[in-house]
């Protein structure tokens, strides 16, 4: 690159005519201007890397539809103007519709938060069951949904802990899949935690909102969490209830299942 110093500027100028100067003086101001106000590149230049691979969410989030039937929740998943989705509805008599690819984000979560995590549908793959809310899910149905969540988890490699309910990410928000929804049986096959009594119990001094947290809800939200997590894990699946208010255990009782649970989570949660 050439160097134009003050002095050597001074010398070459006395070599050149008055005709040449103002040519001179044009060029160099041209390139001083390049120097100090390049070009701005209006267009991306694109060079493809091999070095990449799909993202895979970690997460799966079950809910109910509330609709009726399950072309009524087709209408409303596949909606423009609804503008909410899933990646599956899981039908009533276990016919399992794809909506949404599982490498894509669908809308599905709304506001949530779980283990960190504020933009759960970025992370997750939502599952949507066609329930009212109201009654029981059919074998037929659960079987089906069994079926899919082992073929998501064997391709995504989702972690044991890692099922979970739109309740569970949304407290206070949202109260689905019910207390209907069989969480033992799908634990049985290693989706999701769960303890049977009688639970383990807890030290001293353990904290029932730190231990939430831990276990993956919000901790902005003590009182929600706690609610949702008894929905999720002290549920009596038999009783018809949906209130959300699931459970007369003691204290003690949700602490000691709390930590048995964290025990789980850290013994088989990355399974």
């Amino acid at each position: 690159m050439l160097s134009l110093t003050p002095l050597t500027l001074l010398r070459a100028s006395s070599h050149v005519n008055s005709l040449r100067v103002p040519l001179f003086a044009g060029v160099m101001a041209a390139l001083l201007a390049a120097c100090t106000s390049p070009v701005p590149r209006t267009e991306n230049e694109w060079r493809p890397s091999p070095n990449f691979d799909s993202r895979r969410p970690n997460l799966v989030v079950i809910h109910h539809t509330t609709d009726e039937t399950a072309e009524e929740a087709l209408q409303t998943l596949t909606s423009p103007e609804r503008k909410v989705s899933a990646h599956y509805l899981v039908g009533r008599d276990g016919q399992i519709f794809q909506l949404v690819d599982e490498s894509n984000r669908a809308w599905h979560a709304g506001q949530s938060w779980w283990n960190g995590q504020s933009d759960v549908n970025s992370a997750s793959i939502g599952i949507e069951l066609d329930n009212t809310g109201l009654e029981p899910f059919p074998d037929v149905q659960i079987d089906a949904l069994l079926t899919l969540l082992g073929q998501i988890k064997e391709r995504n490699n989702i972690p044991t802990a890692n099922f979970v309910g739109h309740a569970d990410v949304a407290p206070g928000r949202k109260v689905d899949p019910s207390v209907h929804f069989p969480w033992a049986r799908l634990a049985e096959h290693g989706f999701g935690l769960w303890c049977a009594r009688p639970y383990p119990l807890a030290p001293a001094g353990f904290d029932k909102v730190l231990a939430l947290a831990a276990l993956g809800y919000d901790p902005g939200m003590p009182e929600a969490s706690e609610q949702a997590f008894k929905l999720h894990f002290m549920h009596d699946s038999g009783s018809g209830s949906s209130s959300g208010v699931v459970s007369d255990d003691p204290a003690s009782a949700i602490e000691d299942l709390l930590f048995c649970l964290l025990q789980q989570k850290t013994n088989r949660g990355s399974d």
